[in-house]
């Protein structure tokens, strides 16, 4: 078996090293033949001299805007039975390619979702967004259960790629979009709980809040539809500003923070995140119309 990785990169050096540097720790823990393919998506400058410190590495380029397109670059070109995709900001579990070899050493695995879990800068000094990221951000079990893996972590067959087609551009939410049109084919998503890649936690603010307004962008076009499209949008947003009151408890028992310091910082993130995002999608609403999504990405 070959597994093909393919990691899309756009202004994040530092990070990208220590993704292939995980990467390469984790290819020594399986028996899989591994080629590892990064592809550049318009950077001020491109990752040569990172990627040459990795002989195993090959490097290419995509010039349209967009994770999706830049993953689809890679694919085209790699020659795996597996492709798995890691975003470049993602250090691997040494077991990740270990788990994804054992699940498609089975002919009936056709694409496979792992968990991505934070990686706290400094473990005994948790940062104010660290311990909410670590619950509320990227909870991918939920999303295979609604229908699509994150494509930050993600492995599937070729065969499968091109059935379903590639991953859109940057005007929708390509992870969702591809993986509802996998399931609308009759392709399930594995879920994969060893299979782990760890995202670290966002450094501002300001950078939850962009995240935000793009999901927030994407969701108006799909909610917002029909002559009772804004109310139903309205009453989302107050339901989303308020939401907190029914956090308390997932809040006191998520295994995936400790101590009291933690919780309280996750819990005083999400009220003020969640009274953002109320006041965002109302004033998604009042502005109407669209939004060019090619300036989120190059943000």
């Amino acid at each position: 078996m070959l597994i093909s990785v393919v990691i899309p990169h756009f202004n994040q050096e530092d990070h990208l090293r220590s993704c292939l540097a995980s990467l390469r720790v984790a290819r020594a823990a399986c028996d899989a033949g591994v080629e590892v393919i990064v592809v550049d998506n318009g950077s001020r400058r491109v990752p040569e001299a990172v990627c040459a410190a990795f002989p195993e590495v090959r490097l290419l380029c995509e010039a349209e805007p967009g994770p999706g397109p830049a993953r689809n670059r890679g694919a085209a070109a790699a020659a795996g039975d597996v492709l798995a995709f890691i975003d470049a900001d993602c250090r691997a579990h040494p077991g990740w390619l270990r788990a994804i070899e054992t699940a498609f050493a089975d002919p009936a695995t056709r694409i496979a979702g792992g968990d991505v879990q934070v990686g706290y800068a400094d473990p005994a000094r948790p940062t104010f967004l660290e311990p909410y990221e670590a619950i509320y951000s990227y909870r991918n079990q939920d999303h295979i259960a609604e229908g699509f893996s994150g494509t930050g972590n993600l492995a599937t067959r070729p065969e499968v790629l091109r059935d379903v087609g590639p991953f859109a551009g940057i005007g929708v939410a390509e992870d969702r979009d591809w993986g509802l049109r996998a399931g609308a084919r009759g392709h399930p998503i594995l879920w994969l709980p060893g299979m782990i890649v760890y995202h670290p936690a966002r450094q501002s603010f300001a950078e939850l809040t962009r995240k935000w307004d793009r999901h927030i962008s994407h969701d108006y076009e799909h909610f917002a539809l029909g002559p009772l499209g804004r109310l139903r949008w309205t009453l989302r947003a107050i339901a989303v500003a308020g939401s907190p009151l029914f956090e308390l408890r997932t809040l006191a028992t998520s295994p995936r923070i400790s101590g009291g310091r933690e919780r309280l910082l996750a819990l005083l993130c999400l009220v003020r995140i969640r009274a953002y995002r109320g006041y965002a999608m109302l004033r998604r609403a009042a502005a109407g119309g669209g939004r060019d999504a090619r300036a989120d990405w190059r943000r």
